[in-house]
């Protein structure tokens, strides 16, 4: 099962990837994650990013393109996989499936968690104030005015994804202001639908 999460920021999708991790057995890809790997393990694009790196820029889409690539090729990422936090923009949608196409794969679903933008914000204080309350450290996320920003971010570059996904026919929705169990069950039947398909 290879498959995307999309959604904004605190929709729970990181939730949701661990669960189907648990579940299925395939691995999250986060680029972040792939990144420092590919750094540690000295990898040729792990040197190419870690020089971006060490000089403050910002990776290029060609350089996480390639460390995607190269993690999809791993024996873990036989049975699927999920694309968490990427692609971010049209741009590494299409690099995704001329890389996916390239390789004779092909992604089997988009999940988009459909959220509420002003509940979103009161989970976000709601985590915080029971964060504080429980005297651990606030994520730096969790404050409204850092979090509302990366909405907006979020609404720029990555909501266009949603119709992307939905004209090639591949894009499902599930409401994420649902309890986390409840989403965790819609998204377990709509994998079975696809896999009854397949």
């Amino acid at each position: 099962m290879r498959l995307i999460l999309l959604g904004p920021p605190g929709a729970g999708k990181g939730t949701q990837a661990q669960r189907l991790v648990e579940k299925h057995g395939i691995p999250q890809l986060s680029t972040g994650d792939m990144l420092r790997a590919a750094v540690k393990a000295e990898t040729d694009v792990g040197k190419r990013a870690k020089a971006v790196m060490d000089a403050g820029e910002l990776v290029s889409d060609d350089i996480v393109n390639a460390i995607v690539s190269e993690r999809i090729d791993a024996p873990d990422c036989a049975n699927g996989f999920i694309l968490d936090g990427y692609p971010r923009t049209l741009a590494q949608a299409d690099a995704v499936q001329e890389m996916l196409d390239a390789k004779g794969i092909g992604l089997d679903i988009a999940i988009e968690l459909v959220v509420d933008d002003k509940a979103l914000v009161g989970r976000i204080v709601k985590r915080a104030e029971e964060a504080l309350a429980a005297g651990q450290p606030v994520r730096k996320d969790d404050n409204p005015v850092v979090f509302e920003e990366r909405l907006r971010e979020y609404y720029k570059k990555t909501a266009p994804l949603i119709g992307y996904y939905h004209a090639k026919g591949l894009l499902k929705g599930v409401d994420g202001m649902n309890d986390m169990d409840t989403v965790t069950t819609q998204i377990g039947r709509l994998l079975d639908d696809v896999a009854s398909k397949n």
